[in-house]
């Protein structure tokens, strides 16, 4: 059984099963060809950038450039959705043209760049309050000088431009080379194995464990780093972690047995109108898209709109493809994956909070101290990941042993039980909104048995939605029924912005109202997602019966 993980991970092995002669363990490491530890490296040190990055961004536009919740929110979900988005293209140019070595260089190298030009803070923004009385002239962002001695008759805020600029170029950078990095890493793994290696699995299981490492560091080193010391120094640690995991990419492509490389050279460098050169013309393109990406992550309805149409036109064609092409059963079981796929959006979207309204909690309401130690917000999003790495093998035991006594859940069933957790998971931050500490504040305890409760949900949900696309899908459609997956995915970053933002809250100068108000906001939120998660689940448990007959015998 490969092993379930955080869901950021979940690109599989998506290349054609070659034959390979594991006869031979010269170039092997305890028992495992050795390029899978330089697969397992290289993707660790990119999650610890990834990561290390993506809790802090939300702080980080909230508290240096005053950015309000709900612009804020509006930003990592633009960000998110198209992280989750690109993959799909970067797998396709890699399986048709450039080969998975070339794919992952040009996106390390496009994520180097990306997360140390993150570290250019820039001047930290200023706000001016309604009635504020200048002692100073000022200068607005729109060139409109304000001479000393002027009141307000309105709040003002000043913003380093230009920084805001290189932050979203650094975004765009991140985004284009997750897009070539992150499918075709676990490709490579996948294709160092033949297909009835025994030790397939267990490959996938240590390079996952290598991804929540990665995770797991970067949520506890660049997160403490940026918060305890500057923005800089979170962002700049990321950016090193993902130069150290290219370097052992490239130091290690000895030993991927030559499957990494382009799957026809003479088309790859073939001139396209006589010009320019295929790959180049890859490389061109994809730079060009830059200006693309840095101006959409500035408008999230532009990208929530575009996933939408995306995934109802790719759900609607691989059913229309079913009832074309397919048998009954085949058709049924399209049917059925496209409801799980629908549910998983219920599921991310609330299970994503985690970067958004549930650190912005930790920060504002959360009493972050123990024994004399405060944890800063960003540091609790490490919980997930390290949930994972303690639960991931007793629950892939737990399977194998309700199967041995006929217990074992169906698929649907699974689904169910994953998103009521999620929906759980905020119960308990309701119940604990009950219980303030003299200062208004609840304990951090509520906030890790919500991680552990969200964590679990994952592990019933995420590795069994992965097989299930595998197992579900129209042999000749896998590839498209999991970038519909992926897509759905996409989707649910964004709409989880969009739920976090019912609890924006307006700040003055970047200080909060009093810490009451702030939790009333977050329980009527968290009250709310946890109605949503549990009544989805509650619906797809209602319907497993008929999902079930509709899977015909998959399991």
């Amino acid at each position: 059984m490969i092993l379930p993980v955080a869901r950021h991970s979940q690109y599989m092995d998506k290349a054609n099963d070659i034959d390979i002669d594991n006869s031979s363990n010269t170039d092997e490491l305890f028992g495992h060809p050795k390029g899978l530890y330089v697969c397992f490296a290289t993707e660790l040190w990119e999650r610890f950038s990834f990561y290390g990055m993506k809790y802090l961004l939300l702080l980080y536009l909230t508290k240096y450039h005053l950015f309000s919740d709900g612009a804020g929110l509006e930003v990592l979900g633009s960000y998110a959705g198209l992280v989750y988005t690109l993959p799909v293209i970067g797998g396709m140019l890699a399986d048709r043209y450039l080969g998975m070595k070339k794919s992952v260089i040009f996106g390390g190298i496009l994520l180097c760049f990306g997360h140390l030009l993150m570290a250019v803070e820039g001047h930290q923004a200023v706000q001016y309050v309604a009635g504020t009385i200048l002692t100073a002239d000022i200068t607005l962002n729109n060139g409109t000088v304000l001479s000393a001695g002027t009141q307000l008759t309105e709040t003002v805020k000043i913003q380093d431009l230009a920084a805001l600029n290189v932050f979203y170029l650094a975004l765009s950078l991140i985004v284009v080379g997750v897009g070539f990095l992150k499918p075709n890493i676990s490709t490579i793994v996948g294709q160092l194995y033949s297909k009835d290696d025994p030790r397939r699995d267990s490959g996938f299981t240590i390079f996952y464990m290598g991804i929540n490492l990665g995770s797991f560091a970067a949520t506890i080193i660049c997160v403490y780093l940026g918060e305890t010391y500057g923005w800089r120094y979170g962002f700049g640690a990321a950016g090193i972690g993902m130069l150290f995991g290219l370097v052992t990419f490239t130091k290690g492509l000895k030993y991927l047995r030559g499957l990494a490389e382009p799957p026809d050279v003479e088309v790859l460098s073939g001139k396209v109108w006589g010009l320019i050169s295929r790959e180049h013309l890859i490389y061109l393109t994809s730079l060009l898209s830059l200006s693309v990406f840095w101006l959409i992550i500035q408008h999230e309805p532009v990208v929530f709109a575009a996933q939408q149409v995306l995934l109802i036109a790719s759900g609607v064609g691989l059913i229309a493809y079913a009832a074309l092409k397919g048998n009954r059963e085949e058709f049924q079981q399209m049917l059925v994956l496209m409801v799980l796929i629908a549910s998983t959006i219920v599921f991310w979207a609330l299970f994503e909070q985690a970067a958004g309204s549930m650190t912005l909690f930790a920060d504002r309401v959360v009493d972050r101290s123990i024994a004399g130690i405060e944890i800063t917000a960003g540091q609790f999003g490490s919980l997930n990941a390290g949930f994972i790495i303690m639960l991931s093998l007793p629950f892939a035991a737990l399977w194998v042993w309700l199967d041995k006594y006929k217990l074992n859940p169906n698929i649907p069933i699974k689904f169910a039980l994953g998103i009521m957790q999620a929906g759980l998971g905020f119960g308990v931050l309701v119940i604990g909104a009950q219980y303030p500490n003299e200062a208004g504040k609840i304990s951090l305890w509520w906030l890790v048995l919500a991680y552990l409760i969200h964590t679990t949900g994952e592990l019933c949900l995420s590795p069994v939605g992965l097989s299930a696309v595998t197992k579900l899908a129209i042999h000749r459609v896998v590839g498209l029924s999991m970038g519909v997956w992926f897509l759905a995915t996409a989707l649910s970053e964004t709409l989880a912005m969009r739920l976090g933002k019912l609890a924006a809250i307006d700040t003055q100068g970047g200080e909060l109202n009093s810490v009451s108000d702030n939790l009333i906001i977050y329980t009527q939120l968290f009250e709310f997602l946890m109605w949503i998660g549990i009544g989805t689940g509650v619906a797809i448990l209602l319907i497993s019966p008929l999902l079930k007959r509709g899977m015909h015998g998959v399991r």
